[in-house]
């Protein structure tokens, strides 16, 4: 199941607990959610995409956590070559990000959307 495999990846690789549920426990200031919404076969190559949302207690640090989420996936070019060396994921790109603060509840949140093939 590629959830389980981008989860476990960045459980290993990022300074905050990633969940695909929000916590239930209020004390949890700063967390990642990681959600698949969608995926696709073609000539037996799967592909997905994956919606990787920052939450942090202020923006600083939901805009901190999703550039830690990025260089967490796409690696640096240099020393980290990010999830593609690390797992069968054979291409990762980002597809964007952007602030995506929840106004109603006033959570400041990034998302950013990656394209997975596998």
């Amino acid at each position: 199941m590629i959830e389980l495999t981008v989860l476990n990846y960045l459980k290993s690789v990022v300074s905050v607990p990633v969940l695909m549920e929000i916590p239930t426990d209020n004390n949890v200031a700063e967390f990642i959610l990681l959600e698949k919404t969608g995926s696709s076969q073609t000539n037996h190559i799967n592909s997905s995409v994956f919606v990787i949302q920052s939450y942090s207690d202020t923006l600083f640090g939901a805009a901190s956590l999703n550039e830690e989420v990025k260089k967490a996936m796409l690696g640096d070019g240099t020393t980290n070559y990010g999830i593609t060396a690390q797992t069968d994921i054979s291409k990762c790109s980002l597809n964007g990000d952007y602030n995506y603060t929840d106004q109603s509840t006033k959570s400041y949140r990034y998302q950013a959307v990656f394209d997975l093939v596998f």
